[in-house]
């Protein structure tokens, strides 16, 4: 790449023909630049990195509109023929515009049956309705402003209008024409046209029903009836009632189905200025195609090389291309404005292309591929489990479109057109990314990470020993290879990609437990205290299990679930315990059920846990929010624990430091937020901050657990 600005035609420097005097293996894309696959040109098999590169570098998109970084230039455009039309055809139209804008502008004294009437003012009817009135609705040249909707003249009405008018005027030769008004009055046609108008008239001022705010009126009911539903006031518990009735959910049904077709967007249709027309240019069948492009809108497509052709390879979403609807995949550029463009390399044509706004004619030869009609795409909002940044990526087919994101991003995934390289927005950049950015599709991740790792496990050295050693090995690591479509548990156990998320608002009655997890003396126990013994009414902790006996002290439910060894074992095996361990040959665990008796009280379950009891707590109905408690700087800890009259070494403290990097790194895709503990009552604070949001914020949660 040679331009790193990025534009709205993106241009891909790939070519599908190879050299006939290659016959090495190489590795070779598809069209959509996604699966990577083996092409044999001498029966070889290629295991490294360097064919990768070699692929890099000829297969690559440009983005040819950048919307920021180009500096403002002006381009000199030869005029073809085609735009010489199109510039006498808009000339045409103004003028006669301001042809019809002269007529509208009538002379009185030209018209002789009018300079009649200025001579004798007197002659003709006063008509009452257009007396000057006085009121608050003000008049202009007697004209009262009116709000109300005009009113109908019946037929009837307009007939004896006419009669009174004609016996008003003294001249034969006005008789003579209110005559003929009158017949063309009485005519079947004109009766029928006026009685189209009258209905139409009536339709046009009708009230416009009013625009729904929501089409998800259902589930909100289904949440007022939740919350609802355990209240202590009369007016609830009737409400709670009201919205149950079968007669309430069919009509909140029946909004909901009207206001989904309400508030769907009309389709896209074209301007004056957007228009595509088939003809023959140059012995070939093309199509002429008209956009406009205002300055600020990016034209949202990339371009690659084929060989002496420049083929659009992508349209982007959020351009003008895509709003449109006129340029494809596949289509070959003949010429833009005038210039011809086969031929050219893709850093000419985002040259060319770098400040062209307004109407662009492009000239193409249509794609060969017939291509099923668009689907309306649902969008798809996933949590990403792994950084990423496009510049360090010699994959990715336009680095200018990559879009770079951290570990818990929210992404929304507009389109998975090609399912190697998604289109995406960041939640929260939409409104300041006018276009979506490329982002790994979820297959393609997970298969080159499979590679990367297979790859990494061949560059280690061999250890000695006998050949036999060396070959089984090998052989072995080619099992591990990865398969796409048969190795699900890899998937999901060895290779992060992205989790499917949605919106989630806890009701009121029914509160999330708060689960903190950090590494040792980073302060989550002390936080955990301070909640619980600040806002009893709030906070709870669950009662544990434990099979040791029961002291006299104790009372079972409150202190501890007092059960059976066996009992206790069985209850392991099921998997009804978040976490449990043994503690002086006695058993000790936090099961979901003591979880759940908190939440049935309404109060806020307060947990510390392990990361290794992530997996169980994310897998059961509680729906915790997980808060990892880092350490701050090595210094910064050690004064922390200074308080509490510790006195760590050097070496514990960098333990703990690389303890909270190794949980970050291999579990951070499982937090819903991070506290840094610089200091214990700004951690406090900033934990009750997190808390209270989750009454008035929806937060983003794995989408299977609304399913």
């Amino acid at each position: 790449m040679q331009k790193a600005p990025l534009l709205t035609l993106i241009p891909h420097t790939h070519s599908h023909h190879t050299s006939p005097h290659t016959h090495t293996a190489m590795m070779t894309t598809s069209h959509m630049n996604g699966y990577v696959t083996e092409s044999d040109g001498g029966g070889g098999s290629v295991g490294g990195t360097d064919f990768l590169e070699e692929v890099v570098q000829r297969h690559r998109e440009m983005a040819v509109d950048c919307p920021s970084e180009l500096g403002a230039r002006t381009l000199p455009v030869r005029r073809s023929a085609q735009l010489e039309r199109i510039r006498q055809q808009q000339e045409d139209r103004r003028r006669r515009e301001e042809e019809g804008r002269n007529r509208q502008e009538l002379d009185l004294t030209s018209s002789m049956r009018l300079k009649k009437l200025s001579q004798n003012p007197k002659v003709g009817i006063d008509n009452p309705t257009f007396e000057q009135m006085e009121g608050p609705g003000g008049s202009i040249g007697g004209l009262q402003i009116l709000t109300a909707p005009p009113s109908l003249l019946e037929l009837e009405d307009l007939l004896m209008s006419l009669k009174q008018v004609q016996h008003s005027l003294n001249d034969s030769q006005s008789q003579e024409d209110m005559e003929l008004v009158l017949q063309l009055v009485q005519k079947s046609d004109f009766q029928k046209a006026f009685n189209i108008h009258n209905a139409v008239a009536h339709y046009m001022n009708r009230p416009s029903p009013p625009y729904p705010l929501t089409d998800h009126a259902q589930s909100l009911a289904q949440e007022v009836e939740v919350m609802m539903h355990n209240s202590s006031q009369k007016e609830g518990l009737e409400l709670s009632t009201l919205l149950k009735t079968p007669h309430m959910q069919a009509l909140m049904m029946a909004h909901d189905s009207v206001a989904e077709q309400e508030m769907q967007l009309e389709p896209l249709v074209p301007s004056v200025n957007q228009s595509e027309t088939l003809t023959q240019w140059g012995g070939e069948t093309v199509k002429i195609v008209r956009i406009e492009k205002a300055k600020d809108i990016p034209l949202g497509a990339t371009v690659r090389n084929d060989m002496d052709s420049v083929v659009i390879s992508r349209i982007v979403k959020g351009g003008a291309a895509e709003h449109s609807g006129l340029l494809h995949e596949g289509d070959e550029i003949l010429e833009i404005n005038g210039v011809e463009i086969r031929g050219r390399d893709v850093n000419e044509v985002f040259d060319i292309l770098a400040d062209m706004h307004g109407v662009l004619t492009f000239v193409l030869i249509p794609s060969a591929q017939i291509k099923p009609p668009p689907i309306k795409e649902t969008v798809m909002h996933v949590k990403a489990h792994f950084d990423y940044d496009p510049s360090d990526d010699p994959y990715v087919p336009c680095r200018e479109l990559g879009l770079c994101f951290q570990k818990g991003d929210i992404l929304h995934i507009i389109s998975q057109d090609d399912p190697n390289w998604w289109q995406a927005y960041r939640d929260g950049d939409e409104d300041n990314q006018p276009l979506a950015g490329l982002v790994p599709g979820k297959s393609f991740q997970q298969q080159r990470e499979a590679m990367k790792q297979t790859i990494e496990e061949d560059k280690e050295p061999e250890k000695s020993g006998k050949l036999w050693c060396a070959k089984k090995n090998k052989k072995k690591r080619k099992k591990m290879q990865y398969n796409a479509n048969k190795n699900d548990d890899f998937d999901n156990e060895e290779v992060l990609t992205y989790e499917e998320m949605a919106l989630y608002h806890q009701p009121a009655n029914r509160k999330r437990p708060i689960a903190l997890i950090g590494p040792p003396n980073c302060g989550q126990n002390e936080l955990r205290q301070r909640l619980l013994s600040s806002e009893p009414d709030r906070f709870a902790g669950a009662v544990p299990h434990t099979t040791r006996s029961r002291r006299d002290i104790e009372v079972n439910g409150r202190d501890y679930h007092f059960v059976s060894r066996q009992a206790f074992e069985m209850d392991t095996a099921a998997g009804k315990f978040i976490e449990s361990g043994e503690f002086e040959k006695n058993l000790y665990g936090t099961s979901t059920d003591s979880v759940r008796q908190v939440i049935n009280t309404g109060k806020i379950c307060l947990l510390c846990v392990h990361t290794q009891s992530l997996k169980v707590l994310r897998s059961s109905d509680l729906k915790p929010y997980i808060i990892f408690i880092a350490p701050p700087s090595q210094e910064r800890l050690r004064a922390l624990l200074a308080k509490d009259n510790k006195n760590p070494k050097p070496e514990e403290l960098r333990d703990i430091i690389e303890k909270a990097r190794e949980m970050e790194q291999n579990f951070g895709h499982l937090f819903d937020a991070a506290i840094v503990n610089t200091d214990l009552d700004k951690a406090y604070q900033e934990l009750l901050r997190l808390i209270n949001k989750l009454d008035t914020e929806p937060q983003w949660v794995p989408s299977s657990w609304l399913r």
